[in-house]
Formats: structure tokens, C-alpha cells, sequence
């Protein structure tokens, strides 16, 4: 099974510092490489580790379409909450007394059984109100925060890490299981449809199938596949809430499930805003990802130069997955649709390839001798040596001294490094640097609290 981790989401109205403490929350904790600068996309998605816990933190507000009515918008943002979060964060602004929105907000959030927190935002603010007056909200744990100031966070830190359980091992099977991913009518069900219909050794609908994903398994050469559609997740005859209508956290329960999501776009409608953040989503959880183009059969007017006109433009979109391929299709005249499978395959083959060490160190000496890393006057970066610690992503720490002041573009340079070096096609690369001098501190403060208990143990005995 592919790794699933808990998913708290934040909700509220406008205005009371959701993505403020999304961020504060994300930046002060977060353990993975930080999203790089110079990408299009919106950070709405963090993973946080704290302890021994590790989470998704979700910015529901954070893939509003700005058209969208705001009552419509919140009463989406808390049933996706109360179908697919572990654990529901309501955020008030401590200096408004609470409103009937916010009464409607928390009444639904507690109504979904998920255990829920109130966060008392803006906390810092002269006019801020005691939490006795938020009680009638019926929430039981409230917390006051001030994102800007830092205030409270470690408290909904611990809060949060109560409710879910700590980050175990899992045990990886033998299943590839590719996800359909997209925004609302781009033809993902089709393809679906299609792919299953494609293969004569269908196994089963598998057990276990949410009225939220749709799920078949499938048999594509000696591989098992378990193909995920996320279009199952509007209820009949709901009306949809502007056209971008994007579902985040039942998509995020597929990508999670996922060792392979396939990006599904329109050819009449390429390169939206949202397209990008979910490509930033997909990547943001290490999985592997190809871009696919669907109802290429309905283009009007195409001749062989279209593709090739079209190609570069999806590539300047999505400079941030540079590593993503690209494949047009079209279901109804079955273009590439099987190819799909092996390009699935191929990409998972990719992610679980190891490296030797031997090798990544006579990499990165290369590149520090052709391009050594730039810093401050005394102060500049070295670079010891690298190690694969994991796969499914690669992941890849390296050791060295004055690593924060390390810029983000050398990251970038030693993952193009890496990835002429090897064939990371499809997959997401992942980096940590590990400071030796902050390490030695590490253990040096660590031995020093265990001295002071031992101290205050003996005078106690």
C-alpha cells in the first residue's frame, strides 16, 4: 500500500488568517525541503512533522476561485473537511465577536463526528477578545493564536499530534496504483472507462470502494494496477460552484493512495491556474507524475505541427515539474491510452531505483569543482558528501557545514545534475541537508538535558 498520512484541514471565513497560519504552521515545522522560489503554483498543501507525528496540512480557502460565492464556497470547504480531514481546524479573528457565519462554520465542522479545534486567530490585537466568549460556538478545545506573532502554534502542534496516530513504517505491496487527477469534465471517467475496458482481465471492482473515488483492478502484462478516478467524488445533481470547481482534500486522498498520478487536462482548455497547483500538490507529495492530454480527437483544425506548437507552451507552464512527461490521448479513438500502462510502469521502475554511493559522491564533487556554491564573505557552503536514503521518491541527503546559507537555485542545479546522471523521468526528486556543525550541537544539547535529569534524579533519590 502506498503511504497515507493524516490530513488536517483549515477552515473559516475570510479574513481571519487561514493562510497565515497555514504558513506559519508549515514554515516553522516543515521537515521536507521548502517549496522552491520562482514557482507559479500556491503553496495549499504542507506536510508537518512534529515529534513524532507527521501530517498534510490543508489551506482549503486556498484553491477558491475568486468568482465563486462565498456561502457556497465555505459550505464546500467544510463538507470536503468532514468527509476527508482526520482532524478540523475552525479559525475565528479573536477581535470580532462571533458572527452567524461563524456559528454555521463551527455547527457543521461538529457536526461531521472529526474531532475538531477552534483557533482563536489575531490573539495579539488590543481588542481581542477573552476565549469565554467564543464557548457558544460549542467547540470544547479553543486555542488562542496569532500567526503573525508566532503565538500558540506549538499548542496546536501538540493539540493536533493527540488526535492522529505517529508516523509508522509501511509495508509497500506489489499493487501500482495510478490516479486520474484533474479538474471536473476533462474527460477523466472516459479515460477511465476506457482503460479498464481496454484490458480483458479485469479481476474485480476492489473492495473497500468510497462513494469518493472510483477504483477498478486491472491486469497489464504481470503487473496488478489499481486504477483511481477521482471524477466520483460531486454528488448527483449537485449544482457546481463556478467552473474551476476543485475538490482538494478527496483528491488529496487519491493522490496519497497513488504511486503514479496522471495529470488529465483538456485540449480545448490547457494550462489553467489550477492545473498548476494541482501538478504543485502531486509533486509536494512525492509522487510520480505524467501530464495528460485528453480529448486530442476534438481538436478543430489541427495538422502535424499543432502538437509540436503546443508542447513547448505546457513545458513553460510547468517549469516546476520539469521531469513530468507529456502524452496526448483521446478516448474515443483510443490514441495512447495503453500506452498509459507502460508509461505508468516505466515511471514507477524510475522511483525505485537505487543509486550507489560511490557514484553520488563522485557526482557531487564534480559539481562543486565546476560550480562551487556561493555564500557570504567567511561564510560559504561545503558540501562533504551524499547519500540515497530512500526511495518511491529518491531521496537524497547530503552532509556538509553553513548549509542555510546554501541557495535555492544550487538545489535546483544539483538535481539537474542528478537527473542527466540518472533516469528520474516522471518521479519527483527529494533533497535534506543535514549541517554537521548543528548536528554536533544537536547531540551536545541533548546530552546536556539528559545530564541535568540525571542530576535532578540523583538529588531526588
Amino acid at each position: 500500500m502506498a503511504s497515507k498520512l493524516p490530513t488536517v484541514a483549515i477552515i473559516g471565513q475570510a479574513n481571519v488568517g487561514k493562510s497565515s497560519l497555514f504558513n506559519r504552521l508549515v514554515r516553522s515545522q516543515q521537515a521536507i525541503v521548502a517549496r522552491e522560489a520562482g514557482t507559479t503554483r500556491d503553496n495549499v498543501l504542507g506536510r508537518v512533522e512534529y515529534h513524532k507525528h507527521s501530517f498534510w496540512l490543508v489551506d482549503t480557502a486556498g484553491l477558491k476561485d475568486p468568482d465563486d460565492d462565498f456561502e457556497a464556497l465555505i459550505q464546500e470547504q467544510i463538507e470536503e473537511a468532514a468527509v476527508a480531514a482526520d482532524v478540523i481546524l475552525v479559525v475565528v479573528d479573536s477581535s470580532q465577536y462571533p458572527s452567524d457565519s461563524d456559528r454555521f462554520v463551527a455547527k457543521k465542522a461538529l457536526r461531521s463526528k472529526k474531532p475538531v479545534i477552534l483557533l482563536t486567530n489575531k490573539s495579539d490585537l488590543k481588542d481581542s477578545l477573552p476565549i469565554d466568549e467564543f464557548k457558544r460556538l460549542g467547540v470544547k478545545q479553543i486555542i488562542r493564536t496569532s500567526a503573525e506573532h508566532n503565538q500558540g502554534m506549538i499548542e496546536v502542534l501538540e493539540a493536533i499530534t493527540e488526535l492522529i496516530p505517529a508516523a509508522s513504517e509501511y509495508v509497500p505491496d506489489e499493487i501500482l496504483r495510478i490516479s486520474l487527477i484533474g479538474r471536473p469534465n476533462v474527460g477523466k471517467s472516459f479515460l477511465f472507462n476506457t482503460l479498464a475496458g481496454k484490458q480483458q482481465a479485469i479481476v474485480a471492482n476492489v473492495a473497500g470502494t468510497t462513494r469518493d473515488i472510483n477504483r477498478i483492478a486491472v491486469r497489464y502484462g504481470d503487473r496488478d494496477i489499481e486504477l483511481l478516478d477521482t471524477a466520483g467524488m460531486r454528488k448527483p445533481g449537485k449544482q457546481e460552484v463556478g467552473i474551476e470547481k476543485f475538490s482538494v482534500l478527496r483528491t488529496l486522498q487519491a493522490i496519497e493512495e497513488s504511486d503514479v498520478c496522471l495529470l488529465v487536462m483538456d485540449a480545448n482548455q490547457l494550462n489553467t491556474q489550477l492545473d498548476q497547483r494541482i501538478a504543485g500538490i502531486i509533486d509536494e507529495a512525492g509522487k510520480g507524475m505524467a501530464i495528460v492530454i485528453s480529448k486530442w480527437d476534438s481538436v478543430e483544425g489541427k495538422d502535424a505541427y499543432t502538437r509540436d506548437d503546443i508542447a513547448p507552451k505546457i513545458a513553460r507552464t510547468f517549469d516546476f515539474t520539469p521531469w513530468a512527461p507529456l502524452i496526448f490521448t483521446s478516448s474515443v479513438t483510443g490514441q495512447n491510452v495503453t500506452k498509459l500502462f507502460d508509461l505508468a510502469i516505466d515511471i514507477d521502475d524510475r522511483r525505485k531505483q537505487q543509486t550507489k554511493t560511490r557514484v553520488l559522491n563522485d557526482l557531487l564533487q564534480k559539481c562543486v569543482h565546476s560550480h562551487p556554491p556561493a555564500g557570504l564573505k567567511n561564510t560559504h557552503p561545503k558540501l562533504r558528501y551524499i547519500v540515497q536514503t530512500d526511495t518511491t521518491p529518491p531521496w537524497f541527503v547530503i552532509f556538509g557545514s553553513n548549509l542555510k546559507f546554501l541557495h535555492w537555485s544550487y538545489k535546483r542545479y544539483l538535481e539537474r545534475q542528478l537527473r542527466e546522471t540518472y533516469n528520474y523521468t516522471g518521479t519527483p526528486i527529494k533533497f535534506s541537508f543535514r549541517d554537521e556543525k548543528q548536528i554536533k550541537a544537536n547531540r551536545e544539547k541533548e546530552q546536556l538535558e539528559r545530564e541535568k535529569e540525571q542530576s535532578a534524579k540523583n538529588l531526588q533519590d
